[in-house]
């Protein structure tokens, strides 16, 4: 078995380590997060677009046929599920069951960016949504979404999915200038940690849209968690030939530890310190088991 790291973060690689039942196979797997019981649920573009697994790897449910035109994000949080549809256009909370609680956003309905391909720097920003791309809870109850592909904001709504207020604009500049808002979290200090992931940088905000900090030691970020700790974690992919990567970054930004990883589009850190990689290439995901 493979080790990477050193230190506190080694960890030892197993690849392909979930199990689908016989006659089952991924698609791409573009996010991944686990509950409170340590149970790993994968958000992948196939049906069923929810797969779950025990800590070993283990095929125990799945859930979400129908409801997803093209899944993207996921995160979970006192155990409940949240979901980002990019071209269904739609954030969503549910049970872990699958039952949905709250829907932001109208299947199908765009806001004018004026952008025409997903990925290129947006005209303009505009409010909600045009190809979303992630929604995170905060300790106050406030939603946070990043909206991403032809859009370059984050929104924050209340608990019950009203707009409070939104920010963010296109471009390769400087702070609060956005190109491809991927993923973010709110992290355990309050604050937005945002991967801006074209121009290979996280950018960090208050709760209220404040510009705080950006941290650019990185490449490409697409993903982006935090442990008990308070360590942070994002998967990476550039676009110069080197491979893809995992950085272990403390509260400051500053590098801990980088290793090599398969083409993660999300990443998680669980309650063990163990990390799990939603693969796009592979379809598949890797688990880093912590030995550190």
């Amino acid at each position: 078995m493979a080790t990477v790291g050193s230190g506190k973060y080694t960890y030892e690689v197993i690849e392909d380590w979930a199990r689908l039942p016989e006659g089952m196979t991924f698609g791409t797997v573009s996010a991944v997060a686990t509950d409170s019981q340590d149970r790993v649920y994968a958000f992948q573009r196939a049906e069923p677009p929810v797969v779950i697994f025990d800590r070993e790897g283990n095929f125990v449910g799945s859930w979400g046929e129908g409801r997803f035109e093209n899944p993207h994000g996921i995160y979970i949080a006192d155990d409940i599920v949240y979901l980002t549809d990019r071209e269904g256009s739609i954030a969503q909370k549910c049970t872990l069951d699958g039952t949905p609680l709250l829907t932001i956003g109208t299947p199908g309905v765009y806001s004018d960016t004026g952008c025409e391909v997903a990925g290129e720097v947006c005209p303009r920003s505009a409010g909600p949504f045009n190809y979303l791309t992630e929604l995170v809870p905060s300790p106050s109850g406030d939603l946070y979404v990043s909206d991403g592909y032809r859009n370059a904001r984050v929104h924050r709504f209340s608990a019950a999915g009203e707009l409070i207020s939104s920010w963010g604009e296109p471009g390769k500049g400087g702070p609060n200038q956005f190109h491809l808002p991927h993923s973010l979290i709110v992290g355990q200090d309050g604050r937005i940690y945002l991967c801006d992931r074209e121009n290979s940088r996280v950018q960090v905000f208050s709760p209220e849209g404040e510009y705080i900090t950006m941290w650019t030691d990185m490449q490409r970020p697409l993903d982006i968690s935090q442990d008990s700790e308070g360590i942070f974690y994002t998967s990476e992919r550039p676009e110069d030939g080197k491979p893809p990567q995992i950085s272990v970054l403390d509260g400051e930004g500053n590098v801990l530890e980088r290793f090599p990883g398969r083409s993660a589009h999300g990443s998680w850190v669980d309650a063990h310190g163990d990390l799990y990689l939603a693969l796009t290439a592979e379809k598949s995901i890797d688990k880093y088991v912590r030995v550190g």
